[in-house]
């Protein structure tokens, strides 16, 4: 299994981060891809250094070009894993699902898993502040108005899936903002089978959320995407 992690200004979390996750997947292979914008704080420093100690990290230096959807794309497309995970670099979202992920994926013949605020079990306390939770109910609500199936977190940012369906949707996405797993669903032709696993969002461990208001307009260009494809 490949986690693709997407940073910008996150390097007192890689450590951290890496220790999670080593403690908490045991059942599986795994590596950790950290896809770094040119952080000014050295973040990509912080993972290179720690390759050179364990090698299932590896770091992807992006020069000239900025956004979250993006730097998953090219995480993802350079892994050769079965099952690719995408997962935050603040610690929000709980590492000790992903070895169920896997199992979803691996062994109960799902498609996509997504680790989901809104079912169950779930919980998003973590989330910064109210705008950022209006942010996130309003968009949920209008993706769930236009996806081909009915999920209760499709704005969620910790999913797991095969990596044979990410590159086969590859040419469909509009690669906008921050919300990679919404393009993905509104990209597929056809049904996958979904399951929605409940985690708590956690409060970031360190650094800061670098959401803004543009968030709201890039979700409303990925949304434009999807519909110009749908109806041409």
């Amino acid at each position: 299994m490949s986690i693709i992690i997407p940073c910008y200004q996150e390097r007192g979390n890689i450590v951290p981060l890496f220790h999670a996750v080593r403690k908490a997947v045991t059942g599986y292979d795994w590596e950790l891809i950290f896809v770094d914008d040119n952080s000014p704080d050295g973040t990509i420093d912080e993972v290179w250094n720690l390759a050179q100690a364990d090698s299932r990290v590896r770091g992807l230096l992006r020069i000239g070009r900025r956004g979250l959807s993006s730097a998953v794309i090219e995480g993802v497309l350079s892994s050769s894993a079965p099952v690719v995970a995408v997962m935050d670099c603040d610690m929000q979202h709980d590492e000790t699902l992903l070895a169920g992920m896997a199992d979803a994926i691996s062994q109960q013949g799902y498609d996509i898993v997504i680790g989901s605020r809104h079912v169950k079990g779930g919980d998003n306390a973590g989330l910064a502040n109210a705008w950022r939770r209006a942010l996130s109910g309003l968009g949920i609500r209008v993706a769930q108005c236009l996806l081909p199936i009915r999920v209760s977190d499709p704005m969620s940012g910790f999913f797991a899936m095969r990596r044979a369906l990410f590159v086969q949707s590859v040419g469909s996405l509009s690669g906008t903002g921050f919300k990679i797993l919404l393009d993905l669903l509104m990209a597929q032709k056809s049904r996958p089978r979904v399951i929605e696993l409940p985690f708590v969002f956690r409060t970031r461990h360190e650094g800061v959320s670098k959401m803004d208001r543009k968030v709201l307009f890039q979700f409303v260009q990925m949304l434009f995407h999807h519909l110009r494809r749908r109806y041409k």
